[in-house]
């Protein structure tokens, strides 16, 4: 590769790493190309997978500020540099390397920090941004309606209680008493006497 030609590859690779919120590091010796085409689909667009000569990534990286990958590149060298969601491209590279024994993941880096093996592993494994906002979605709308029923818990308490007391009242006081016959109706004696003809 010419020295201007190695110069863009290195300037392209820096802003690749510049650009990332994350970074996998692979091996991808004895995988294909029609291997490699699916490896890309797979990680979809958040994501682009390079490969690259060890000499000029470990140069870009350098430029770009990024500690502790050195030893991340030894032989066949492809990166994924991650602009979206970690965990989708991790999840993806995980799935793909379970598929094809062939793809080692090395490491990667993250939030200014290397990464282990281990690291990338477990970032795989976390449940994507989408599924934790699905969650924390239903935990609030759970709390919103134990509020609601805690606000309206009072005014059906003041309900049962004055039906209660009004239960009570009634009971003590026995039932209102109905008016007296004597007092409405005329008396016998009193009513015309019938004649008759």
């Amino acid at each position: 590769m010419a020295k201007p030609d190695k110069a863009t590859a290195v300037a392209e690779i820096t802003e690749q790493f510049k650009a990332s919120t994350a970074t996998v590091v692979t091996e991808y010796r004895g995988l294909t190309v029609a291997n490699l085409a699916k490896l890309r689909r797979s990680l979809g667009e958040g994501a682009t997978y390079s490969v690259a000569k060890n000499t000029l990534v470990k140069r870009a990286a350098a430029e770009a500020g990024i500690e502790g990958l050195d030893d991340l590149f030894a032989g066949p060298t492809a990166i994924a540099f991650i602009q979206g969601e970690p965990v989708d491209a991790a999840k993806a590279l995980k799935a793909f390397a379970k598929e094809n024994k062939a793809l080692v993941i090395k490491g990667g880096y993250m939030d200014g920090a290397a990464l282990s093996v281990e690291q990338v592993q477990a970032i795989a494994d976390l449940e994507s941004r989408e599924v934790l906002l699905a969650k924390l979605a239903g935990a609030m709308k759970a709390k919103t309606s134990q509020a609601a029923a805690l606000f309206q818990a009072p005014l059906s308490q003041v309900a049962r209680l004055a039906q209660a007391l009004q239960d009570k009242r009634v009971e003590t006081e026995g039932a209102p008493a109905a008016p007296a016959a004597s007092d409405e109706a005329p008396a016998a004696d009193d009513a015309p006497a019938e004649t008759t003809e």
